[in-house]
C-alpha cells in the first residue's frame, strides 16, 4: 500500500506537466522499469521522520523520480534498456525528463536550497564514479568498496537528505542513507550474480562480505525500524555468502 502510494503520487506529479502523449510513456516505462525499488523504503522511512502524509508522499514522489533517472542510466550502460525500441535514442532524452521532474517535484516542498545543493553534489560525485564503474574490468575488494559507497552510497544520501530535512531525523540522513545504499547494494549484487561482486576472487568477496556485515552492525545501532527492516533482508544473504 505505501509503495503504491508514492507510485501514484508521482503518477499524479508526471501528469501535471502535460508531456506529449508519447513523452509521457517513454518516462511511465522507465517508472514503471524501475519499480519497487525504493518506492516502499521511502514511505517508511519519511513515517518515521514525522512528516505530514500529503508532504511525505510529495517528497518520496520527487526521489522517485532520481531514483528512475539513476536506473535508466545503469541500463543505458549495462545494454539492460528494453523497454524502448531505440534506448540511445530515446533513453537520453527520458533521464533529462526525470531529473527536471525531481527538481520541480521537490523543490515545492520546503526543501532548503542547502540540502539540495548538497544533495546535487552527491550526485556528481556518484557520476564521477559510474565513470570508474564501467572501465572497471578486473574487480577487487576495495575498487567495489569505493565503487558501492560513491554510487549506491551517496544515492541514497541524497534521499534522506532530501527526505527527511526539516525533521528530526535530518542530521543522521548522510550517514544512515550511505549505510542503507552499501548493504542493499551488496544485497543486490550477491542476489543478481553481478559480476562485480562475482568476478572477484574468492578473498576479496569474503573481504567485502566482512565489511558489509560491519555496516549492517553500525545500521542496527540507528534504532530506526525503517533501517532494521531492510537490514532483515540483508542478513540472511550475507550468511549465505559466507
Amino acid at each position: 500500500m505505501s509503495a503504491g502510494a508514492v507510485f501514484r503520487e508521482a503518477l499524479k506529479a508526471l501528469r501535471g506537466h502535460e508531456l506529449p502523449e508519447q513523452g509521457e510513456r517513454d518516462v511511465l516505462a522507465a517508472m514503471e522499469a524501475a519499480r519497487p525499488g525504493p518506492l516502499a523504503m521511502l514511505y517508511e522511512a519519511g513515517v518515521e521522520a514525522g512528516l505530514e502524509r500529503g508532504m511525505l508522499l510529495r517528497r518520496a514522489a520527487g526521489l522517485y523520480f532520481c531514483f528512475c533517472a539513476a536506473n535508466l542510466a545503469d541500463d543505458m550502460a549495462d545494454g539492460d534498456c528494453h523497454y524502448y525500441g531505440e534506448p540511445l535514442r530515446v533513453g537520453p532524452g527520458v533521464q533529462f525528463a526525470l531529473h527536471g521532474l525531481f527538481l520541480a517535484t521537490v523543490a515545492q516542498e520546503e526543501v532548503p536550497a542547502p540540502v539540495l545543493a548538497e544533495a546535487a553534489r552527491d550526485m556528481v560525485a556518484m557520476a564521477g564514479l559510474q565513470a570508474q564503474e564501467v572501465r572497471t574490468h578486473a574487480w577487487r575488494a576495495a575498487v567495489y568498496r569505493r565503487v558501492a559507497e560513491g554510487i549506491s552510497g551517496r544515492q541514497w544520501a541524497v534521499y534522506l537528505r532530501v527526505l527527511w530535512a526539516g525533521t528530526p531525523l535530518a542530521g543522521r540522513a548522510a550517514e544512515v542513507g550511505m549505510g542503507l545504499g552499501v548493504t542493499v547494494h551488496v544485497r543486490e549484487d550477491i542476489l543478481s550474480q553481478d559480476p562485480r561482486f562475482h568476478s572477484m576472487p574468492e578473498a576479496d568477496q569474503r573481504a567485502v562480505v566482512a565489511w558489509t556485515r560491519e555496516v549492517v552492525e553500525n545500521m542496527r545501532r540507528e534504532g530506526l525500524r525503517c533501517v532494521d527492516a531492510v537490514m532483515r533482508t540483508v542478513e540472511p544473504v550475507l550468511g549465505e555468502a559466507g
